[in-house]
């Protein structure tokens, strides 16, 4: 398995913080993540101006290639390398058609704010044994 790929996040958003913990609490070595924000530092020195600007409302997964996956790509790739019955459902998750697991990654992706509260603090998902692992 690659070193830790970067998975970008929206700092705003609660689902997206969710997600992180999510991926924190499988991946407790670090082995397959790192985290930074879609606004962040990192963000913007490791993708072009260019490519920043046609990402989509989405997780953005940095593979160890350089590759991006965007939506239910990136959502399916976080899965599979979180091993386990996680992988086997990123596996299941690739099996339907991209279009129709886009159109589910929207749909949530256009309601997460209503059905997810933003998070109050800066950063809540960082306590302090973990920031090695979170980038700006």
């Amino acid at each position: 398995m690659p070193g830790p790929e970067l998975l970008y996040y929206d700092g705003d958003c609660g689902l997206c913080h969710r997600a992180v913990r999510f991926v924190v609490a499988r991946d407790p070595d670090g082995v397959a993540f790192r985290f930074a924000p879609l606004g962040g530092a990192t963000f913007r020195a490791r993708v072009p101006e260019a490519r920043r600007a046609s990402v989509p409302d989405s997780l953005v997964v940095e593979r160890a290639d350089g590759v991006l996956l965007f939506r239910s790509e990136g959502f399916a790739h976080v899965l599979e390398r979180l091993g386990g019955v996680w992988e086997l459902l990123g596996r299941a998750l690739r099996r339907v058609p991209e279009p129709l697991r886009d159109a589910a990654y929207d749909f949530v992706a256009r309601h997460r704010s209503r059905w997810f509260r933003a998070p109050t603090a800066q950063c809540p998902v960082t306590p302090p044994e973990l920031r090695a692992r979170f980038e700006s």
